[in-house]
C-alpha cells in the first residue's frame, strides 16, 4: 500500500474510532441501565453486574460498526477535500484507486469482523448473560431475600420468608403469583426447601388457594407440593436457547427434534439469513459513502454535508435489511431478499464509482432548500430591522 493510501486509510480508522466509541457507549450505557436490577433486586455485586455488561457489548456492536464507518468515511473525505487535498491528488494525475483501495479495504476487514462477532462472538455472550441471569434469581430466594419481608422476584410474583435456615432450608413461606391472567395463586407452607440447580421449590405442610377470574375460590391442602423455579428464570432470560442464542453450525443443520425449533423453526430460519447477510453491509456502506463524499468538489457545490446524504441513504437501507429479514421469517421464498437489499446498492455504487457518476442532489430538493434558505435569511433580517429601529 502507498504512502498516500496509508494516509487516508489512518485518518479514516481514526475518525471511524473518535465516532464509534462515543456512540457505542451512549448505547450500551442505555443496554446496561435496563438490566440495573440484577444489583437492586439479587444483591449481585458490582462486578457480577460489569461482567454482565460485558457480555452485551458484542450484540450492539454489528449494529453500531456499519454507520461509523459512514461518518468517519464521509467526515475524512469532505475535510480533505476542504483542505484542498483531493483536489490536489487529482491535479497530480493519481488515479481515483488511491482513494477507494484504503476505504475498500477497511469497509472489507469490518464487514469480515462483524462476521466474526455476530457468528462467533454473540451467540455464546447471549447465552452466557442469560445464564448468568438465571443463577442469580435462583439464589435469590435462598440467599438474598430478608426474613419477614415481601419482595418482588418478578412482576406478579410475590415471596415472603419468615425464617431462613442452612441447607436451603426456609420456614414460614408465603407466595403470591399473579403472572396467569385466568386465575391468582396464594401458597402457604410451614417449611419449604430449594433443590441445588435453584429450579425447584418444594413446599410441605401447606395449603394452596386460587382465585378464578369469575370469583371463585378454591383451597387445596398438600403435605408436599414442588413449585417450579425455572418459569421465573426463563422469564428472566435464562436457561432455554432461542434462535439468537444458537451457534451457525446448529442454524445451518438445525436439530429437528429441539422442542423450541419445533414451535418456532420461521425464527431460526430468518435469524441464519440475518446473520449471513448483515455482515455486508460495512463494505456496502463504503461504496455508498466514496459515491458521496468520494469526488472533488468547489465549496459552492456543496450546500449540505455529504455525511447528511450519506446517513439518510445508510439508514434506509438499513431499514430495508431489517425488513427484508423480517420477510424471510413469513414465507421461505422470501430468503434472497437479506442478501439482495446490500448486493443491489453495492452494485449502483460499484456502477457509479466506475463510471466517475458523482452524487448529486436532486433538483426540487435543491430548489427547495435554497427556499427555505432565503426565507430565513429574510426573516432573520426583519427581525434585526426591528430590533434596531426599537
Amino acid at each position: 500500500m502507498k504512502l498516500l493510501e496509508r494516509y487516508i486509510l489512518r485518518r479514516v480508522f481514526q475518525m471511524f474510532l473518535v465516532t464509534l466509541v462515543p456512540v457505542l457507549t451512549i448505547i450500551w450505557t442505555i443496554q446496561v441501565l435496563g438490566r440495573i436490577n440484577l444489583v437492586t433486586d439479587t444483591g449481585q455485586s458490582m462486578g457480577s453486574f460489569a461482567t454482565l455488561a460485558t457480555y452485551i457489548l458484542p450484540t450492539i456492536i454489528p449494529v453500531v460498526l456499519p454507520f461509523a464507518l459512514v461518518i468517519g468515511i464521509t467526515q475524512t473525505l469532505t475535510a480533505m477535500n476542504n483542505d484542498s487535498e483531493l483536489p490536489v491528488i487529482d491535479a497530480a494525475g493519481a488515479t481515483r484507486s488511491i482513494i477507494y483501495r484504503p476505504v475498500l479495504v477497511l469497509g472489507l476487514a469490518l464487514s469480515l469482523f462483524s462476521f466474526l462477532v455476530t457468528n462467533f462472538v454473540e451467540p455464546p455472550s447471549r447465552v452466557a448473560a442469560r445464564q448468568m441471569v438465571a443463577a442469580a434469581y435462583a439464589d435469590l430466594l435462598s440467599s438474598v431475600i430478608e426474613e419477614k419481608t415481601f419482595r418482588s422476584i418478578e412482576n406478579g410474583l410475590y415471596v415472603q420468608i419468615s425464617e431462613r435456615h442452612s441447607g436451603r432450608v426456609l420456614r414460614g413461606l408465603f407466595v403470591v403469583d399473579y403472572r396467569d391472567p385466568n386465575f391468582d395463586l396464594i401458597y402457604y407452607a410451614r417449611e419449604g426447601s430449594i433443590d441445588e440447580s435453584g429450579t425447584s421449590l418444594t413446599m410441605r405442610d401447606g395449603e394452596v388457594h386460587r382465585k378464578s377470574a369469575d370469583g371463585r375460590i378454591s383451597i387445596i391442602k398438600f403435605v408436599s407440593y414442588a413449585f417450579d423455579l425455572s418459569a421465573m428464570a426463563k422469564s428472566e432470560g435464562g436457561l432455554p436457547q432461542y434462535s439468537t442464542d444458537r451457534s451457525l453450525l446448529f442454524l445451518l443443520n438445525p436439530d429437528p427434534n429441539d422442542p423450541l425449533y419445533q414451535k418456532s423453526p420461521d425464527s431460526y430460519r430468518a435469524e441464519l439469513h440475518r446473520r449471513l447477510s448483515d455482515w455486508l453491509f460495512p463494505i456496502t456502506f463504503a461504496l455508498l459513502s466514496l459515491v458521496v463524499a468520494g469526488n472533488t468538489r468547489s465549496h459552492r457545490q456543496t450546500r449540505v454535508h455529504p455525511m447528511v446524504y450519506a446517513l439518510f441513504l445508510a439508514f434506509a437501507i438499513r431499514w430495508l435489511g431489517f425488513s427484508a429479514t423480517n420477510l424471510v421469517e413469513l414465507h421461505p421464498l422470501y430468503a434472497p431478499l437479506p442478501y439482495a437489499v446490500p448486493i443491489f446498492f453495492s452494485l449502483i455504487a460499484i456502477y457509479m464509482l466506475a463510471t466517475n457518476r458523482h452524487f448529486s442532489t436532486p433538483a426540487f430538493l435543491s430548489r427547495g432548500m435554497s427556499r427555505l434558505t432565503r426565507n430565513l435569511q429574510r426573516r432573520f433580517a426583519s427581525r434585526s430591522a426591528d430590533g434596531g429601529v426599537a
